[in-house]
């Protein structure tokens, strides 16, 4: 993987998830697909006592290092990777 984002200025546990997520469309677990989806309930109710104090962080990383297209609802992250939508 490269590096084309700055994964760096994520917690360590959380980059390479998020690389795989961002990079290859890898899902990275419940808690990172309820962040990605803007799910607050999702990801405050899978996040452990580390995380749930880590979110505003996340958030911040997202907004300003990665596509929008990749995350901000389920549609989004569905497209990104490359998931069909059933409703």
């Amino acid at each position: 993987m490269n590096n084309m984002y700055n994964y760096s200025k994520l917690p360590e546990h959380l980059q390479g998830g998020m690389q795989r997520y961002v990079e290859l469309g890898i899902d990275g677990g419940h808690f990172l697909r309820a962040i990605l989806s803007n799910d607050l309930q999702g990801a405050v109710s899978h996040a452990d006592s580390t995380n749930v104090n880590l979110l505003p962080e996340i958030v911040r990383w997202l907004y300003n290092e990665v596509p929008q297209g990749c995350w901000g609802s389920k549609e989004n992250v569905d497209n990104w990777r490359g998931v069909d939508t059933l409703w």
